[in-house]
């Protein structure tokens, strides 16, 4: 900490507790936004390197180990589903190392969006529909030497599938899935083979 004195006025230049959690808040935004159009240098900067993503269990294998590459992986999955994927964001709270970010997330469902079991193994694949959806989330980050290292959230996932179609979905649309799943099981074994 130093101290300024000018004109006989005593002032301190440390940063506040206000300067850090501004500091919080904007790489938690800042990390939100990578997700939509990042590159895995970006999320260097921004994850740290024991970072966890606590949402990884419905996501591709490559997604639930720790760090930038991890969290690169998660955005990746999402982009191949989603086009023009974007992060709205309405509120952001900090306390402690704590960041709490409120956002819509929109985009429009061109790739097949393909959900993971616990083991990784492919349980289901939704064809695209064309169609767009917007719907809001919680995102919850922890921070450590000023990098994200920590990540859970709460969704609207059904509100997204109902805007999608996949929920409830149309006979046709069932006939699709079927197809799609077996496809994406295909190409996971066919992947894990390769290995």
């Amino acid at each position: 900490m130093r101290f300024i004195i000018d004109d006989m006025t005593l002032v301190n230049d440390a940063p506040t507790d206000d300067d850090t959690m501004r500091g919080a808040k904007d790489l938690c935004v800042r990390s939100m936004h990578l997700m939509a159009d990042g590159t895995l240098d970006q999320f260097e900067e921004i994850v740290h390197a024991e970072a966890r993503n606590r949402e990884s269990k419905d996501e591709p294998p490559e997604t639930r180990g720790r760090g930038p590459e991890a969290f690169y992986a998660t955005a990746l999955w999402l982009r191949g589903a989603f086009d023009g994927l974007a992060f709205e964001i309405h509120d952001v709270v900090a306390e402690g190392d704590l960041v709490v970010v409120h956002n819509t997330m929109s985009g429009r469902h061109t790739g097949v969006f393909t959900i993971y079991g616990p083991n990784g193994e492919v349980t289901q694949a939704m064809p695209p529909t064309g169609k767009r959806f917007a719907t809001t989330q919680t995102h919850w980050m922890r921070v450590e030497d000023a990098k994200v290292i920590e990540h859970w959230a709460n969704r609207d996932d059904q509100g997204t599938a109902m805007q999608l179609g996949w929920i409830p979905p149309s006979p046709w649309y069932l006939a699709k899935m079927a197809l799609a799943t077996r496809r994406a099981r295909k190409r996971a074994g066919r992947h894990t083979r390769a290995e």
